[in-house]
């Protein structure tokens, strides 16, 4: 296909993106409820055929070198379907954002204002690996008016392609334009440069991935971009964490699913909790975590754990492993522990680990971050676990939406203004 018909075919299906965004815009939310119902009930029911799709693209990821998370991100099963298919549930379940008053009021003039939110229009969204991103931004879109268009990445072909079946057939069970979600994998990259090229069409592009992906999108695209970002997340055990407290904490955001953008990277360990460090380091290691240690933190190593143990580098503190590997250090101070972070940080999630009021609430105030944690797993950071439904990614941007992506975060807004026959 020639550049030049492949750009009027992108330009086409935004076309009819748009086309279709405007009645999803008005409808109301009975009728999307409708949709989304239809499309758990589909999920559902194909899941023994999704599990096949799927299984062909693992098959084709292992024999063409898929690295292990992203193996672990592109896999689907019984349990996670189920997961999909309750998490479209859930947005049933959430308030409509479309037509929500941020703000009213009424001017000396007679006029009067409201600030209202309304939908964004046409999303694109460009992602790798993870079929249940589809679902995730499908539902969302949906429920918050807005058309959105797909880019899942060459890995998950198979899978997204039943997925978007699924998907389309559910809306047009229920009299909701099918274009209300379209895909652009059948044109691979050269397609996503071409979304990438429709401004005035499409009205934001999300993309959800790692650096290289993220990047590319942020420094090519001539649509807005909402940038989402990498996850080089940091646990600090503060001198007053209880010991047991932190190697929970620790052990799970680092191996409940070491894969994924909130899970931590970094371990940083205040000089006088030797009793947690020691704990929380034995327990990584014993859970097969490779360990990049500082000079301090290999003499709270356990005895037998060498083989768990090397010295920890200035690219192991950068890095996001997105695997069982993990970066650690001694700190003297909190403030030794916050200029590490400010440093290294890419601005998902930080969190703290301490009996201290004032220690958290500093942490807190100082820490910038999308999420900051007390006494908590990193991996708290979801769309999910936040009650949102799902997320369409983690935004680690200051602008618009920051954090966990969810319906609110897919509105813009609208001023009303009503008067009485007022000039100025």
């Amino acid at each position: 296909m020639t550049a030049a018909l492949q750009g009027s075919e992108i330009a086409e299906i935004s076309r009819r993106a748009r086309e279709a965004s405007r009645p999803l815009g008005r409808m109301d939310r009975r009728h999307k409820d409708r949709a989304l119902a239809a499309l758990a009930e589909g999920l559902r029911d194909s899941r023994a055929a999704l599990i096949k799709a799927n299984e062909e693209d693992l098959t084709r990821g292992r024999e063409s070198g898929l690295s292990a998370a992203l193996q672990d991100r592109l896999r689907l099963t019984k349990d996670r379907i189920e997961s999909l298919a309750c998490a479209v549930e859930e947005i049933i379940g959430l308030d409509d954002p479309v037509g929500r008053v941020i703000q009213g009021r009424t001017l000396p003039n007679g006029l009067r204002l409201s600030q209202v939110a309304v939908p964004l229009g046409v999303i694109g969204v460009i992602y790798e690996a993870r079929p249940n991103v589809t679902v995730d931004i499908a539902a969302l879109a949906l429920k918050s008016g807005n058309a959105v268009i797909l880019r899942g990445g060459s890995a998950a072909l198979t899978t997204n392609k039943m997925l978007l079946s699924i998907i389309r057939e559910a809306l047009r069970s229920v009299g909701v334009p099918v274009d209300a979600v379209q895909t652009i994998d059948p044109f691979g990259r050269e397609g996503a440069t071409e979304l990438m090229n429709t401004r005035g069409s499409v009205d934001v592009l999300i993309p959800r991935g790692g650096r290289e992906l993220i990047q590319h999108v942020v420094n090519n695209s001539k649509v807005p971009v909402i940038e989402t970002g990498e996850g080089n997340v940091h646990v600090y055990v503060d001198a007053t964490a209880d010991p047991q407290m932190a190697r929970d904490i620790v052990v799970n955001a680092k191996t409940h699913r070491p894969s994924v953008c909130n899970a931590a990277e970094t371990l940083l360990l205040h000089a006088q909790a030797e009793r947690a460090g020691r704990e929380a380091l034995a327990a990584l290691a014993r859970g097969g975590v490779a360990l990049h240690v500082d000079s301090r933190a290999a003499q709270w190593m356990p005895e037998g754990a060498t083989a768990q143990v090397g010295s920890v580098t200035e690219e192991h503190h950068r890095t996001e492993f997105l695997d069982l590997q993990m970066s650690v250090a001694v700190v003297d101070s909190m403030d030794e522990a916050i200029s590490h972070i400010r440093n290294y940080s890419t601005g998902h999630t930080e969190a703290i680990v301490t009996d201290s009021v004032s220690s958290a609430e500093r942490f807190i105030a100082e820490v910038d971050a999308a999420a900051v944690i007390v006494n908590a797993s990193t991996r708290f950071t979801d769309g999910g676990e936040f009650g949102l439904g799902a997320e369409v990614g983690i935004s680690t941007q200051k602008t618009h939406a920051r954090g966990p992506m969810g319906m609110a975060e897919l509105t813009t807004t609208k001023w009303i203004v009503r008067g009485e026959g007022q000039v100025r």
